[in-house]
């Protein structure tokens, strides 16, 4: 029996070693690199062919060694077994766990092994992924999101990936699932890297200009408006919430066309892009706006999935808004009491200024029905503290009075490992976002409704023009605390494989 030494699933990150950024599938050729990791599901589960026969070549006898170990199987578990590596083979040996080798159990076998490989330069893993795509997909992604670290200084601009490394897929693994797996992690991560830069850098000219990389790199057409435009055109809820920041706000729009769509309604997703969030005069306390970085991972989740499109064939053309503000705090920032005249003319009380986000939205979405006669409209956006409380960090709350898009969403979100959470627009809230003085009131200020998520999404819908409309608000899975399987501590990068997954759905 060959001696095993156990780590806990998951194991702890180490903060800047290399990380898979390319996952290759190798056929039935041995493994190369300097780690092998052979995937073993739960007590009951079939063990591949190509697992047994590797074990063999490390003279490892898997029936013997996995119950002296107590290795279960779950999902993500990690034992390494410290054996002599036979000639040509990877030094070091692991099993991972792969659970009943479902895509979400593939996932975090991939990112469990991810983490364990910090600092190899090279893994191959034999997974049993299972019949099409959804498994090979799910492995590959766990294997590139599972290692993410966020940009050091000096790596400010890199393209939504960590340096150095790859990992192999050995065995009968669907090469087309392995491409699209990669595509889509790699959205991810830029989203990630977007909203894990510093304040201090990103503010809304930045945004811009990754906005004017990814419409060169992926054939997108792109239209800037800067502060005087917003002014001509009558942004002013942008004006407003960017009024007490020397660095102005913006509107990006990011249009991509497909061959043969052309006078198809477009797809359009808007993305909240609050570089930074203060609460404006209604002042967070500090340690609320310590993560306020990733206040416009909504943005940078929509500039993500515009910029993979044109890669991913998406069939349906597709356009991003991206409303770029920084809250903050000065004499020239819009104050409670105000009103304001969004994009199109409604006039908005304003209660709290730091429920900014729904104002920047709401010029957005008053755009997306004025000036492009969208098919669906979909905002993402880190909302509200009230989705947070009641969903938690594992789901994001959809609000759609669309029952074939919230079907869509919620299929996709599954398929993706990003779920999302039906909630209702309830109509006898309505009379909390009422004003005597101006068309709407932004928030609730009678403290009598409640639902702080709810009338959020009530005062997105009065901006749709009965458009078909679904509002994602992502606070609580936006961000995390701590590494958790595929999700890395900091922003998550979350919506970005969501609405790329419901996206290919679209003829």
């Amino acid at each position: 029996m060959t001696p095993a030494t156990r780590k806990p699933a998951g194991p702890v990150a180490e903060p800047a070693a290399p990380v898979p950024t390319e996952v290759a599938v190798t056929g039935g050729a041995d493994p190369d690199g300097d780690l092998l990791a052979l995937g073993v599901g739960r007590a009951g589960t079939r063990r591949s062919a190509l697992v047994t026969r590797l074990a063999a070549r490390y003279a490892v006898h898997l029936d013997e060694v996995i119950p002296a170990e107590g290795f279960t199987g779950r999902p993500g578990e990690v034992l390494r077994v410290p054996v002599p590596a036979p000639d040509g083979l990877p030094a070091r040996l692991y099993l991972i766990g792969t659970g009943s080798g479902t895509p979400a159990d593939l996932r975090r076998a991939g990112a469990a092994l991810a983490r364990t490989a910090r600092g190899r330069t090279a893994l191959t893993a034999a997974l049993d992924t299972g019949p099409g795509t959804p498994g090979a997909r799910a492995a590959t992604e766990g294997l590139l999101l599972g290692g993410y670290t966020p940009p050091a200084r000096g790596q400010r601009d890199r393209a939504g990936a960590a340096p150095v490394g790859r990992a192999a897929l050995l065995g009968a693994v669907p090469d087309p699932a392995v491409t699209r797996g990669v595509r889509h992690a790699r959205a991810t991560l830029q989203a990630r890297d977007l909203a894990n830069i510093p304040s201090d850098v990103k503010g809304p000219a930045w945004m811009v200009e990754r906005a004017r990389q990814a419409a060169t790199d992926g054939g997108l057409d792109l239209d800037v408006w800067d502060a005087d435009r917003l002014a001509a055109e009558g942004f002013g809820g942008l004006l407003a919430v960017g009024g007490g920041s020397p660095r102005p706000p913006a509107l990006v729009r990011l249009d991509y066309q497909p061959d043969g769509s052309a006078g198809r309604r477009p797809i359009v997703l808007i993305g909240k892009g609050v570089t930074f969030d203060t609460g404006g005069l209604s002042i967070k306390p500090r340690e609320a706006m310590v993560p306020m970085k990733t206040d416009m991972a909504g943005s940078a989740a929509v500039l993500a999935v515009l910029a993979a499109c044109r890669d991913l064939g998406v069939r349906r053309p597709v356009t991003g808004l991206l409303p770029l503000a920084e809250n903050a705090v000065s004499g020239a920032a819009y104050r409670p009491g105000d009103v304001l005249t969004q994009y199109g003319g409604r006039t908005v009380e304003i209660a709290n200024t730091d429920a900014e986000g729904r104002i920047v939205l709401a010029d957005a979405l008053a755009y997306a029905d004025t000036a492009l006669d969208p098919d669906t409209v979909i905002d993402i956006a880190t909302l509200t503290g009230a989705a947070t409380f009641g969903l938690g960090r594992g789901h994001a709350a959809l609000f759609t009075g669309d029952d074939r898009l919230a079907r869509g969403l919620q299929e996709a979100g599954v398929d993706a490992g990003e779920q999302v959470w039906r909630m209702p627009l309830a109509e006898e809230y309505r009379p909390a976002i009422r004003s005597g003085i101006a068309d709407l009131r932004h928030v609730p200020t009678d403290g009598k409704v409640g639902g702080g998520a709810i009338t959020a999404a009530l005062f997105l819908r009065e901006f749709t023009g009965g458009r078909r409309w679904a509002h994602l608000d992502i606070a609580g899975p936006g961000r995390a605390d701590k590494d958790d399987h595929e999700i890395t501590r900091g922003a998550t990068g979350f919506g970005a494989r969501l609405l790329l997954r419901w996206l290919e759905t679209l003829r």
